[in-house]
């Protein structure tokens, strides 16, 4: 039976470092600002595509990770985080 993809693996690592850090998870569809004033949030829709997370203190956003296979070149992952950065959703 194969496991879990790679994607969702990912994502489990990354929640568990960011809750190791202090941040506290959260998927947009249900962001309560109110719950922590350090807040990742998941899957945020942007103008064009998605922000994988979305870190907010005092609910000012001050940073975007991208999860990226191995081997990704980091030049193309800044191009898109700045990209997101620049287009972030209203409700912030």
């Amino acid at each position: 039976m194969p496991g879990p993809p790679p994607e969702a693996k990912a994502r489990e690592h990354i929640d568990a470092l960011l809750t190791a850090a202090g941040w506290t998870l959260q998927d947009y569809t249900r962001f309560d600002a109110s719950a922590s004033p350090h807040i990742a949030l998941r899957e945020i829709p942007i103008t064009r595509g998605r922000c994988d997370y979305l870190l907010l203190i005092d609910r000012n956003p001050v940073g975007i990770i991208e999860a990226k296979r191995a081997g990704t070149r980091l030049s193309m992952v800044a191009e898109q985080s700045a990209f997101y950065g620049a287009n972030l959703p209203d409700f912030l």
